[in-house]
């Protein structure tokens, strides 16, 4: 796979009106990857990435790329931001709770394989809670151990029933029966794309 070709096809989706004095533009990653320099350029597209409402085209290319690298981790994040281009963004503060409190003893992992049930205030007919399912990412952290809190990001199955959540609400996430931590909503974005 021609990663420069990936990295150029991607770099074109950095509009430039949307730099500020000081930040990189697509110019900028044109520069590094006429000197080579892949690496630097692909971190520089993922900050990018990060700083407008990216098109889920541009976090495909950029998964391509982070693969054809061997950044693992990166593709991972690629493939996440292309998934909230298309569904919608979930920001919450996820607190679990302590390991002997729930049947969680091991940490979270980080990378958004979890993919527990949530009480988002659905209620079914009767009265109970109908659970919503929803991937976990944990920002700035490989895992997120029991008894721990930090910035995770959510990727329902079924975004439209997450839409009238904001800033602020509390969910409860659960593995099982017991409740294994609650999360504040902290953002709520609609797709992109």
């Amino acid at each position: 796979m021609d990663v420069v070709r990936i990295l150029e096809a991607a770099s074109l989706l950095v509009p430039e009106d949307v730099a500020r004095d000081g930040d990189t533009t697509a110019s900028d990653v044109w520069e590094l990857l006429a000197t080579d320099e892949w690496e630097v350029a692909f971190d520089l597209l993922r900050a990018a990435g990060d700083g407008w409402a990216a098109p889920a085209g541009f976090w495909d290319e950029l998964g391509r790329a982070a693969g054809a690298l061997g950044f693992e981790r990166s593709r991972q994040w690629a493939w996440w931001r292309e998934a909230e281009a298309r569904a919608g963004v979930v920001r919450a503060e996820l607190a679990l709770r302590p390991a002997g409190e729930t049947f969680r003893r091991t940490p979270i992992p980080g990378a958004g394989v979890l993919r527990p049930m949530w009480d988002i205030g659905n209620r079914r007919d009767d009265g109970a809670p109908e659970l919503d399912i929803a991937l976990v990412w944990v920002e700035f952290a490989a895992e997120l151990a029991p008894g721990t809190r930090a910035p995770v990001r959510l990727l329902p199955l079924d975004p439209e029933r997450w839409r009238r959540l904001a800033p602020g609400d509390r969910i409860t996430l659960y593995e099982t029966a017991v409740a294994g931590g609650t999360a504040e909503i902290l953002e709520v974005r609609p797709p992109s794309s």
